[in-house]
C-alpha cells in the first residue's frame, strides 16, 4: 500500500547520547498553500538539530513534511509548526528550521525560528 502524509512523528533512540552532534535535513520539495489565495507555496526546509535522548525517523519526518500540501498557511506559521512538533517529538538540546520559501509576487521570503542554545 502506497504511504500516506502523517501528522506523526516517530522516533528513536539516540545512538550517541553523550556527544553532541548535529543532524542536518534538506528537503527541497516542500508545498504547502497560501491561505489567501490557495495556490501552492514551494519550499526548502532546512533542519539542523542536536538530538537528547530521541532522533526523528526520516520517513516519518517525511510523510509529515508531505501533510502540509493540501493546507493553508503562512510562511511563518508553517515554519514555526515544524518546530514546534519537531521539538515536541524529541525534545533536542537545539533545533533550527529555516523555510526558504520560493519567489511569490517578487519577494523571496526566508524565516527561521530556535529552540533552546546551541552549542
Amino acid at each position: 500500500m502506497p504511504s500516506q502524509p502523517s501528522k506523526d512523528l516517530e522516533t528513536f533512540d539516540n545512538p550517541n547520547p553523550g556527544r553532541d552532534y548535529v543532524i542536518r535535513f534538506e528537503c527541497p520539495e516542500f508545498t504547502c498553500l497560501c491561505p489567501k489565495t490557495g495556490q501552492p507555496d514551494f519550499a526548502t526546509i532546512r533542519i539542523a538539530y542536536t538530538p537528547d535522548a530521541k532522533c526523528v525517523e526520516l520517513k516519518s519526518l517525511k510523510l509529515y513534511l508531505w501533510s502540509f500540501r493540501d493546507e493553508g498557511a503562512f510562511h511563518e506559521a508553517v515554519t514555526n509548526q515544524i518546530l514546534d512538533d519537531l521539538v515536541a517529538a524529541v525534545s533536542p538540546r537545539h533545533m533550527r528550521v529555516e523555510g526558504d520559501f520560493w519567489v511569490r509576487g517578487g519577494i523571496h521570503t526566508v524565516v527561521i525560528a530556535e529552540h533552546g542554545s546551541a552549542s
